[in-house]
């Protein structure tokens, strides 16, 4: 019989999934994850399998959350079928127009944020 969590898996996810959504799914290293999760590597794989794992988890419990399917969209989705289809799920739940119209902005948004950080690193 396995030990009991000594964690709340809903902080958990929500932890990775503000990691994920600020840093993306590339830059999000699983130092980071333990980091921001306060989990011990074999935690993470016992609860969730991988970093993908992890990902999956955020990424089907916080259904509205358009900057995560943002991120989906743009790192995994284009290689990933069930990631893919968990967006296509998600995008059906919003009006066709508005769903364009607020994953555009979103879309600038970062990279207007990116493009500010470049330019202040040019700067220094």
């Amino acid at each position: 019989m396995g030990r009991t969590r000594s964690f709340d898996e809903a902080e958990v996810v929500a932890s990775a999934a503000h990691q994920f959504r600020t840093n993306g799914y590339e830059a999000t290293s699983l130092d980071d994850l333990l980091r921001v999760t306060g989990l011990h590597r074999g935690s993470l794989y016992q609860a969730f399998g991988s970093k993908r794992g992890l990902f999956l988890a955020a990424l089907t419990r916080t259904e509205r959350d358009l900057d995560l399917l943002l991120v989906a969209l743009l790192e995994l989705a284009p290689s990933d079928d069930h990631v893919r289809d968990l967006c296509a799920r998600s995008l059906l739940g919003l009006a066709a127009e508005d769903a364009a119209h607020v994953l555009g902005e979103r879309l600038l948004g970062r990279a207007r944020v990116t493009l500010s950080a470049a330019i202040e690193g040019e700067d220094q």
